[in-house]
């Protein structure tokens, strides 16, 4: 009988710790890959192998932290090591998600690309945390402009001599959502200079002449072009001068089909805005469309109206302005 007893329990202490090797290690938390093509390794020895490599925001179980690793386990369930910066928290994870979230219920004021390597922010200005690396031509919609001081130490990689007697300078920001080349969408802020704007065809050679620097475009409606088919007309907006302006733009042209000329013609000229984002636009009839903006003057803000009938631009009310050059062209 003793032996029965003994060998029964050898039997549950045998099978137990069976159990427990099968049972997952709990996770110390949850983590978030933080690029494309982020390798998990066998060991985080010298000599190592890939075992794993996950896809942006592929959600993985953090096991272990040992200095600026950290001990993983896949979607898949491979366990291995990865380094710590490859990762995002799931707190931080949460803000980009309200960040989507925040630029879908947004109008878009701008398309492009970007020109090159680009950081995707949490929030505008270099110091803030980096979601990702956005690589070069990745297409953007862009919502929101901020203007931010440049950091002093940046100031002074940039000026051979910097001049302590020079305001600080400023720059552009835009909240942007990318879509990835994983067919996904990251949302966050840029260098607004960093993004090469995907402006009409049309529109090139008049800001130009114009010597305009486009921030945003819109089709305001379509016309007949006199040949079966329809043309776009635009309400172009920019600045001049460098970046960093209070306001988002200070210049605005509007651009109509003539269907005699077989050309885009200005019919809207108006200067010495300060002009805020978004842009609202409205359709009132088959051949009338409305838009509107703030603007800043001063301490204040006030709307600016205009309607679009066929090809003629009138002002409907514009608060406050009254000092403002104004021109008119009728093509």
């Amino acid at each position: 009988m003793r032996k029965v007893l003994l060998g029964l329990l050898l039997v549950s202490v045998i099978g137990t710790g069976v159990y427990l090797r099968r049972v997952k290690k709990a996770p110390v938390e949850f983590g978030y890959a933080a690029n494309r093509g982020v390798v998990v390794w066998d060991t985080i020895a010298a000599v190592r192998q890939p075992i794993a490599t996950l896809d942006y925001g592929a959600r993985v179980e953090v096991l272990q932290h040992f200095e600026d690793e950290e001990k993983v386990r896949a979607p898949n369930g491979v366990v291995g090591w990865t380094d710590a910066s490859s990762l995002l928290t799931s707190e931080f994870w949460d803000q980009t998600k309200q960040l989507e979230a925040q630029t879908a219920a947004m109008p878009v004021e701008a398309r492009g690309a970007t020109a090159v390597l680009t950081n995707l922010h949490i929030a505008p200005g270099r110091d803030s945390a980096r979601i990702r690396q956005l690589g070069k031509s990745i297409p953007v919609e862009m919502f929101e402009r901020r203007a931010l001081y440049v950091p002093a130490a940046t100031q002074g990689r940039v000026q051979a001599a910097p001049d302590n007697s020079a305001p600080p300078r400023k720059e552009d920001w835009w909240l942007v959502r990318a879509q990835l080349p994983e067919n996904g969408i990251a949302s966050g802020w840029v260098l607004g200079r960093f993004i090469r704007l995907d402006l009409p065809e049309a529109l090139y050679d008049y800001a130009s002449s114009a010597d305009m620097h486009p921030v945003a475009w819109f089709d305001l409606d379509r016309v007949p072009d006199g040949q079966g088919g329809a043309k776009p007309q635009y309400l172009l907006v920019g600045t001049h001068g460098p970046e960093g302006q209070p306001c988002d733009f200070t210049l605005m042209r509007v651009y109509t089909w003539s269907k005699k000329r077989r050309q885009y013609e200005t019919a809207y000229v108006e200067s010495g805005l300060c002009g805020v984002l978004p842009m609202q636009i409205e359709r009132l009839s088959p051949n009338q469309v409305s838009f509107s903006f703030k603007i800043l003057n001063g301490g204040t803000t006030s709307e600016a109206l205009y309607r679009l009938e066929d090809t003629i631009v009138r002002r409907q009310k514009l608060s406050g302005l009254e000092s403002v050059a104004r021109k008119r062209i009728h093509g």
